[in-house]
């Protein structure tokens, strides 16, 4: 049996793993989800808020056994970091169309590399510059054009602003991030990480480690039970 840790992207928390939860669970395995900091919840000043900090949360949530860690979207770095941090406490690394991180760069720098930049007309930057929210007019589009519009338009109220800091910070990463193992799904009709930045980032994992669905940017919303298979699937063959 897998454990799995989902670890959510920019503007979502713990809420949206919902339904991939379920999945998980009725095939056997556990599967359980943290918000990172930041969220609206958290009483301390942004300008506390960290990689580092994220990396933090997401060891002390760890189980006893080695962990099945899934990162979406920007929660890439975070349990890469995580991953530099207490590597034998993590059995494996999931990207979910997440961005996967080179030693040295920040997930901003990532973002500025893409060809296109879809998610630059909907963020709004908070007047103290320490945090960005999307607008919630352009959130279906960018992020649930195959959610079922019930679970869209719930998904879209819960979207919370984002810490800046955490995503501007440069990652070190070392061997003891490497040797973990790690894998990467692309989701093909993501309109938020181009399909074709996801490729480039992909193709630094082995052949063997690399998968694809067919969906949005939230394939936790559109096909949880899709996903749950694939990553049950890649848990129990490894």
């Amino acid at each position: 049996m897998a454990d799995f840790l989902l670890i959510h992207g920019s503007c979502h928390g713990a809420w949206c793993w919902r339904d991939t939860i379920r999945e998980i669970t009725a095939l056997g395995h556990t599967a359980r989800a943290i918000d990172l900091p930041g969220r609206a919840d958290d009483a301390r000043p942004v300008c506390d808020m960290t990689l580092a900090l994220s990396a933090e949360a997401i060891v002390a949530a760890l189980g006893r056994e080695p962990v099945h860690l899934v990162g979406h979207s920007a929660g890439g770095f975070p349990i890469s970091a995580a991953a530099e941090l207490a590597p034998e406490r993590i059995a494996r690394l999931y990207y979910l169309c997440a961005y996967a991180p080179r030693d040295g760069v920040s997930m901003i720098d990532m973002r500025r590399e893409q060809a296109s930049q879809p998610l630059l007309s909907a963020v709004r930057k908070s007047p103290d510059g320490l945090r960005y929210a999307a607008d919630p007019a352009q959130s279906i589009p960018l992020f649930y054009h195959d959610v079922a519009p019930e679970t869209a338009r719930w998904a879209t109220d819960l979207l919370c602003a984002e810490p800046i800091k955490p995503q501007a910070t440069p990652i070190a990463l070392g061997p003891a991030y490497a040797s973990v193992p790690r894998c990467y799904i692309q989701c093909t009709d993501d309109r938020t990480i181009p399909p074709e930045y996801q490729t480039r980032m992909a193709a630094t994992f082995a052949p063997k480690d690399r998968y694809h669905m067919p969906t949005s940017h939230s394939p936790f919303l559109s096909d949880p039970r899709g996903l749950a298979a694939l990553l049950t699937q890649i848990a129990e063959a490894n």
